[in-house]
């Protein structure tokens, strides 16, 4: 197979699709990899780099699409990156469609067959491609919610990590997934007094063995959201609900009770947010201030990570790219109920529940597609 990997685009997105250690593997495998020039310049992966693993350095991103069977992006493509697609042309991204539905529309007029990463399964219900980046995330919430705590960055002037004599500060964590768990052990590290609020009560019997009386948890009501939520300096949304729109678990009215100067990081930004005040925001302007409570809802975190972040999630996505690769997209779904659950769309149609039902569109079924 002939597959393409663009230079990202969107802004300030440094991260690449493939390493040159995935190309050498799918190289390996018979297939032929390009790579638009300047791709891999954000993880220190110069051209040359690519070229001694295998790949052909192509000068614009025009000819790799047009070339290529298959596209290894990370982020959802641009508008200007969803009208080179073409029909019968596998995307294998993040795509999260449920709040964007231009793009959706952009991908169904293509006829391109749209994997996305964010809704592909293991046999335990997780979500393996999402992991990597939701464990950064979940890190990196913490990292930048401190920062915005400062004065001068508009927030309460709070050291998370308290000094002796004066208590260290109060982090509230909505949802125990893995975004969560990364956040609260990060926050937990720094010295925060941390709660972890979640609906399920196995979850937060796993996070009590693991962290003990140094985490607090909580079960989820509405009632416990508001209590958390009032009264902490720093609050971080980490709910997900796989392919569909994020509750909002924090309304606009909660803000007029919360303490001036308090941090959000919506790390749920790509599903639409969890806060009912959320917009996305990029690294040149990552922050707002809505009635006094500072919001940072960068809707590409790891991005500003971006060699940490590439080398996590390129171990993750290559064997399902050699699975496309090996047996076409067809017979991999056929093979493989879980990578088919990160099926979205194919030749026009929708092909996810979630998705679907949050952008009002007919669901096909893609057994019958994959069938013929």
């Amino acid at each position: 197979m002939l597959i393409g990997v663009p230079k990202e685009i969107k802004n300030h997105e440094y991260r690449v699709g493939l390493t040159p250690a995935s190309v050498r593997e799918l190289s390996a495998h018979g297939h032929k990899i390009m790579v638009e020039t300047g791709a891999g310049a954000g993880i220190g992966m110069d051209d040359a780099a690519y070229q001694r693993a295998g790949a052909e350095i192509m000068a614009d991103a025009a000819g790799l699409f047009a070339a290529a069977e298959m596209i290894v992006k990370v982020k959802e493509p641009q508008p200007a990156e969803c009208r080179m697609l073409r029909p019968g042309q596998i995307l294998f991204t993040y795509l999260h469609l449920a709040p964007d539905p231009e793009q959706a529309k952009l991908l169904m007029d293509s006829g391109c067959i749209a994997i996305a990463y964010e809704t592909v399964t293991d046999e335990r219900g997780r979500l393996p491609l999402l992991a990597p980046m939701s464990e950064v995330a979940g890190r990196m919430a913490v990292q930048v919610g401190a920062v915005s705590l400062q004065k001068a960055n508009g927030g309460f002037g709070v050291l998370l990590a308290g000094v002796p004599g004066v208590p260290p500060g109060r982090v509230a964590v909505l949802g125990g997934g893995v975004v969560g768990t990364n956040a609260a052990r990060i926050a937990l590290g720094m010295g925060a007094d941390v709660t972890i609020l979640d609906k399920s009560i196995g979850r937060l019997a796993q996070l009590d063995d693991l962290y003990g009386p140094h985490l607090k948890t909580a079960f989820a009501t509405t009632e416990a959201i508001e209590e958390a939520v009032f009264h902490a300096d720093l609050i971080i949304g980490a709910v997900l609900v796989p392919g569909a729109s994020a509750p909002k678990l924090v309304t606009r009215a909660m803000l007029g009770q919360m303490r001036r100067g308090a941090v959000l990081v919506d790390v749920a930004i790509d599903q639409g947010g969890c806060f009912e005040t959320s917009r996305p925001t990029t690294h040149d302007d990552p922050t707002y201030i809505v009635e006094g409570v500072v919001h940072y809802c960068v809707a590409n975190m790891p991005g500003a990570v971006p060699r940490t972040s590439t080398f996590a999630l390129a171990q993750a996505t290559l064997p399902y790219a050699l699975k496309l690769a090996d047996h076409g997209w067809k017979a991999a779904l056929r093979a493989d109920p879980h990578l088919l659950a990160g099926l979205n769309v194919a030749e026009g149609r929708i092909m996810h529940p979630a998705v679907a039902a949050a952008l009002g569109e007919t669901l096909h079924d893609p057994g019958r597609m994959l069938a013929a």
